[in-house]
């Protein structure tokens, strides 16, 4: 399993002076599955491509599996970070959903054996075993992101970085990537993704770190960034609690209530049941 950790990490990008990462030192563990939250532009995309070397720091240093990224080209990088991006048409490029997902696995050299089992098991997992011969571009936003989600999955790569996974999907689609993420937490993998849907954040994730301006502000576990005390700092990042966070705070049931808490508040509220 690998560990990753940035070490006074700087980027700035060339056409500006602005740091869209700026000195932030972070240490995930492997098999956790971490949650990166903020406004556009806070620097969260900024930070994750620096763990599969498609960025590289101005400054400090990223560590994968021990080793400084610098001294690894992305090539050996991809074999333990798997990253899919926001836009899956900055992913797809094949001309059938199958080739799409047999790419990596068969440029990290699997055999056609093992590459048949992850292709096969990828988009089982993704709900798109019946469109092997479709092309990609047939497939509507939503299902060409599960595709873009399929073709890092089957690399099997320790590390899956997903950048806003839920963007575009319906509920149907929201609980399919919820069970992609629980599976490859079970399976010891882990798990980074950036999103905006709070609600699956704090369902989904473990711990959850804010970014505002290229820096973290909050990290913990969303019982704790999502606590009523944390409230100040989220909205400096333009960003709102889940509904469920502030119901429960209202009604005195923490950041993170269950249903069945829900339903006991609101019967102490509302007084018992009338009889039949």
């Amino acid at each position: 399993m690998i560990e990753l950790s940035t070490e006074g990490l700087v980027h700035v990008y060339r056409e500006g002076s602005v740091r869209a990462v700026d000195e932030v030192d972070l240490h995930i563990k492997a098999g956790e599955r971490v949650a990166l939250i903020g406004q556009n532009g806070s620097g969260k995309s900024t930070l994750v491509r620096h763990f599969n070397g498609l960025l590289r720091p101005t400054d400090g240093r990223v560590v994968v599996e021990g080793a400084d990224a610098a001294g690894l080209a992305v090539a050996q990088l991809a074999r333990r970070v798997g990253l899919v991006f926001q836009d899956p048409d900055r992913q797809i490029f094949a001309g059938s959903v199958r080739a799409e997902v047999e790419f990596g696995p068969r440029n990290l050299g699997m055999t056609v054996a093992d590459r048949r089992a992850a292709v096969d098991d990828a988009l089982s997992a993704v709900g798109l075993a019946g469109d092997t011969d479709t092309n990609p571009y047939d497939l509507g936003y939503s299902r060409r992101k599960l595709l873009a989600l399929a073709s890092v999955l089957a690399m099997r790569t320790p590390v899956l970085v997903l950048d806003e996974p839920t963007t575009g999907q319906d509920l149907r689609g929201v609980e399919l990537v919820q069970r992609v993420i629980e599976e490859a937490h079970s399976a010891g993998r882990t798990v980074l993704a950036i999103s905006h849907d709070m609600r699956f954040v704090a369902e989904t994730f473990d711990r959850v770190i804010v970014m505002r301006t290229g820096r973290v502000v909050l990290d913990g576990t969303p019982a704790d960034v999502f606590a009523e005390r944390s409230w100040p700092a989220l909205r400096s990042t333009f960003l709102e609690p889940p509904l469920a966070a502030s119901v429960g705070a209202r009604l005195g049931l923490g950041s993170t209530p269950t249903d069945g808490a829900f339903v006991s508040a609101l019967r102490r509220v509302d007084g018992p049941a009338p009889d039949a």
